[in-house]
């Protein structure tokens, strides 16, 4: 019974033994194994390994890529000495455990953070100072990007850690800025305006001018035809006055009286004072003007 007891006991003892020994290495992750606090293995590969029990210690660290993205604009002065005020954002990642471990030591992630915040805080200081505020908003946005991931990239790996990439999230003015550059934009859509409501202005008074002056122009031609027409129907109208009194001169007479005796006596208010036996007369004495 004894016996069956130590067995037990020595089994126990075995399996906890072997439960110590062995660990596992997730896909997502690297695992450092210390003796003594000294670093004797990284394991970089998913899988099960084993350790001294009770002498190796283990720490694990996580190898997807992380997100650094500040919570406020950063001001950087471009060549022009203006401040512009840019977002952005790095995605990192531990390539090197063991380096990133010495590094950092306890401080782990935030440390890490910190230290790549100067780095592309410095680096984007150096990129805007060189440059003027239209090639760091759209002429070489591009080119800052690249070039500050890969110095950024080549100093995060002597830490252990990989730059994947750094983006420029907004790059904008700075409210100083932004608000007289958004007064020369109004003054100066303001002067066009002004352009354009003094050029439509002389447009208007020119093509006013223009249809004054035709209009004379066709009232005095109108005019000039009315009057052409008007003489020429006088001479028409004279020449056949003229043609019917040379046929029968004494008809021609009798139709004129005619006229002026409808003519002057009209109205029964009208009042003539004249010689009954004047010219005037002549038709009303007889049929042929002779006296009766």
């Amino acid at each position: 019974m004894k016996n069956m007891g130590l067995i037990l006991i020595n089994g126990f003892v075995l399996v906890a033994l072997l439960t110590m020994s062995i660990f596992t290495v997730d896909q997502r992750e690297y695992a450092l194994v210390f003796r003594l606090g000294e670093i004797i293995s990284v394991k970089k590969e998913p899988g099960l390994y084993f350790k001294m029990p009770l002498v190796d210690d283990l720490k694990y660290f996580d190898k997807r890529i992380v997100t650094l993205d500040w919570e406020a604009p950063a001001k950087f002065n471009t060549s022009e000495n203006k401040y512009m005020m840019v977002d952005s954002f790095v995605k990192w990642r531990i390539i090197d455990p063991a380096k990133y471990y010495v590094s950092f030591k306890e401080g782990g992630e935030a440390a890490a953070e910190d230290r790549l915040s100067k780095v592309i805080n410095a680096g984007l200081r150096y990129e805007f100072g060189k440059r003027t505020v239209h090639d760091v908003i759209a002429g070489e946005r591009a080119a800052i990007m690249d070039t500050l991931r890969t110095k950024a990239d080549k100093e995060a790996r002597q830490i252990g850690i990989q730059v994947v990439d750094v983006r420029l999230k907004r790059v904008d003015y700075s409210e100083e800025i932004s608000k007289s550059v958004f007064d020369r934009m109004i003054a100066e859509r303001k002067r066009i305006a002004n352009q354009l409501r003094s050029e439509g202005s002389a447009a208007s008074e020119k093509i006013r001018a223009d249809a004054d002056k035709q209009r004379e122009v066709i009232i005095a031609e109108a005019f000039r035809d009315a009057q052409k027409t008007k003489g020429e129907g006088d001479a028409t109208a004279a020449e056949i006055y003229s043609n019917a009194y040379s046929k029968n001169p004494e008809f021609y007479a009798f139709y004129r009286s005619q006229e002026a005796y409808k003519n002057s006596f009209r109205s029964k208010s009208d009042v003539m004072v004249l010689d009954p036996s004047s010219d005037f007369f002549k038709y009303m004495r007889g049929a042929n003007g002779s006296k009766k």
